[in-house]
């Protein structure tokens, strides 16, 4: 079995959006794979801001009931709850990584899921963070000149 991990909301998006059908193609990969072995995790905040990006912010968007339906074929992955502990180790790890308050929620639902990868196209690729390593799926080191 694979490690345990975490993806962002943007994962859960382009996975929707058929703008770049190359992410598309990856993003709907990482959540397959991690539906199928047992090893993938999102929080509420995730659930949420995937919502209210596809039915309001990309090119073509989703119905509400479309959205609706895609959350709910992920309602038996791990889904980590943001509670008062959550918040307070998002204020620390802000603080102490220099981060912004949203992403370090993230981070710690990453970190209480006991994922040691967190997917995510808006942070650092290849940063850890206490026992999180973020990996960008869309990374291409760049050319040697």
């Amino acid at each position: 079995m694979r490690d345990k991990y975490f993806i962002d909301t943007n994962i859960l998006v382009y996975a929707n959006d058929s703008s770049d059908k190359s992410k598309q193609q990856r993003a709907k990969k990482i959540i397959l794979d991690g539906i199928r072995e047992e090893c993938i995790a999102v929080s509420t905040q995730v659930l949420s801001e995937f919502y209210v990006t596809v039915t309001r912010k990309i090119k073509v968007t989703l119905s509400p009931e479309a959205a609706k339906n895609e959350i709910q074929l992920l309602r038996n992955i791990d889904i980590v709850d943001i509670d008062f502990e959550l918040i307070i180790h998002a204020m620390d790890l802000s603080g102490k990584f220099r981060l912004s308050f949203w992403d370090s929620l993230i981070i710690a639902a990453a970190i209480k899921s006991r994922s040691a990868i967190l997917y995510s196209e808006d942070l650092s690729h290849s940063q850890a963070v206490e026992t999180v390593k973020i990996i960008n799926p869309f990374f291409t080191s760049p050319k040697p000149v």
